[in-house]
């Protein structure tokens, strides 16, 4: 139990440094924090580097030498805290065998894990690179560096373990993500009528979490989806909408769509671009995206942040897909917008950096499932929904898994870790470290 205790002890520091990413409050992490978190991982035993060249600080450690080389990642940014929360976010909170709080499992849970499984493990045959980034959560171009970088002093993995996943199970297959960013222009005009708001609320069935990955169609309900559809059917002038916007991988909880009930004899503004702009977000999201891999969730497509800034609306979508063709995605979004928009717009779809694939029957999946069977955890490979930092080396020919603690509410109020999980985690992380390196 001892290491439990010593791993809650690191998790309570690490949840209490405020990391978060967001590029739209203006909110980046940097060397500040990196400094931060560098020193609480030294005085828990971890020597290491800093690279302060990344383009946020990544911090790593590169020990033994020749082949096999594997790399180890987490990340110590987090998304913002977001609305809901009925404890603090920064500071962790034990309850009935839960650790809560913003990171808890995504992810410095999982910088936990790997601290107190290797932070004194030297490998008896070939090189281990453990190293943790501050930009997984806004796009991960510090993961991107790292794999430029570990190529041309000769280390490209030949395995990677990315610590950035969840439920306890051996991650094989995660989509590639993409933003489409859509900007329409206001155009208002005077109605006769009275303004009316109706407010619309996320529904999710089964699963602990707002994470935009997870979303399921046909089983959880999107409120700005459903609001579009209202919109539609009812043939509605919208004049204004707002919502629990998070981020943009983040599902808002719900939205408020103020619109116009016509047939009173009062002047009131609608707003045709915005109105428009709604309606169009049902075909959106059924856009028929083609594929390049296999997936057990297909294609998803949401529509999580909205703002209204001088004349413009601006929507972004999370869009999830085995492909790597952005541009297939633009000509299939724009000709959607073509014939829903009559009003001026721009569209910038970005991604496409590549996708988590690897086989269930390679050398690092089959050690890794064994390990999980002995832990008394699933040992099947699964798919799991959200991109990662792995699609930096997956697709270049490195085995590569995701793993992490059973947890909840990722991306959402009150994020927990099983706290059994976690111990867990760090006994898979010590026996597959031994079982690649000696």
């Amino acid at each position: 139990m001892d290491i439990c205790r010593n791993a809650l002890g690191l998790l309570s520091l690490l949840v209490s440094v405020d990391t978060v990413n967001s590029p739209a409050e203006g909110k980046l992490v940097g060397i500040n924090e990196a400094r931060i978190i560098s020193d609480i991982l030294h005085k828990h035993g971890f020597t290491h580097n800093v690279d302060e060249h990344a383009p946020v600080p990544i911090l790593y450690d590169i020990r033994g030498e020749g082949r096999p080389v594997t790399l180890w990642l987490a990340h110590y940014d987090v998304v913002p805290p977001g609305p809901g929360w009925t404890r603090d976010p920064f500071k962790l909170t034990v309850e009935d065998g839960k650790a809560y709080g913003r990171g808890a499992t995504d992810d410095k849970g999982n910088v936990t894990a790997l601290i107190e499984a290797l932070a004194s493990y030297e490998p008896k045959q070939g090189t281990m690179i453990i190293a943790f980034t501050g930009d997984e959560e806004i796009g991960g171009k510090s993961a991107e560096y790292l794999a430029e970088k570990l190529g041309e002093i000769g280390l490209f993995p030949d395995y990677m373990v990315n610590a950035d996943g969840v439920l306890s199970k051996v991650i094989i297959r995660r989509r590639g993500g993409f933003g489409a960013r859509i900007r329409v222009k206001s155009r208002r005009e005077i109605v006769k009528g009275r303004t009316q708001e109706r407010t619309f609320e996320t529904k999710i069935l089964l699963r602990e979490t707002m994470h935009s990955a997870y979303f399921i169609p046909g089983i959880d309900t999107h409120a700005l989806v459903a609001a579009s559809l209202w919109v539609r059917d009812n043939n509605i002038s919208v004049s204004s909408l707002s919502g629990e916007w998070v981020k943009s991988n983040v599902i808002p909880r719900k939205t408020v769509v103020r619109y116009v009930e016509t047939g009173g004899d009062k002047p009131v503004e609608v707003d045709i671009g915005l109105t428009q702009l709604l309606k169009s977000i049902v075909p959106l999201v059924r856009a028929p995206i083609p594929t390049e891999k296999y997936s057990d969730y297909g294609v998803s497509i949401n529509p999580n942040y909205y703002t209204f800034k001088g004349e413009y609306h601006e929507l972004v979508l999370d869009i999830r897909a085995m492909t790597t063709d952005k541009d297939k995605i633009q000509e299939i979004l724009e000709e959607i917008l073509e014939n829903n928009l009559d009003n001026e717009y721009t569209l910038i779809v970005t991604g496409g950096k590549g996708y988590l694939y690897t086989d269930r029957n390679s050398i690092l999946v089959r050690k890794a499932s064994a390990i999980n069977k002995l832990l008394g955890l699933d040992p099947e490979p699964i798919e799991a929904g959200g991109a990662s930092d792995s699609r930096y080396f997956s697709p270049k020919g490195v085995e590569s898994i995701d793993y992490g603690p059973l947890g909840g509410n990722i991306h959402g109020p009150d994020e927990y870790v099983s706290i059994e999980h976690l111990c867990k985690t760090i006994e898979f992380y010590k026996r597959l470290a031994k079982e690649l390196h000696g």
